[in-house]
């Protein structure tokens, strides 16, 4: 017999998704926290108080927190 025999018993671990750990962070307060979009490409003619102001991290939005916090959890 080879292996864990009781294999079916045991819940299988959650595994986070990487790609949410690269996009998302978790706030002190549990909120999951995102980078301001507009700031990769086509800068030059953006102004310097705009880029500026996409500096910085945004909170999702509450109605995706819940699905973002799931995918973090380890």
């Amino acid at each position: 017999m080879r292996g864990n025999p009781n294999k079916d018993t045991i819940m299988p671990k959650m595994k986070t998704k990487k790609a949410a750990t690269k996009k998302f962070k978790m706030s002190a307060t549990g909120k999951a926290m995102r980078t301001q979009a507009g700031k990769r490409h086509l800068n030059g003619y953006k102004t310097r108080a705009r880029k500026r102001n996409l500096r910085g991290s945004a909170a999702v939005y509450e109605g995706n927190q819940k699905m973002v916090a799931r995918m973090l959890q380890a």
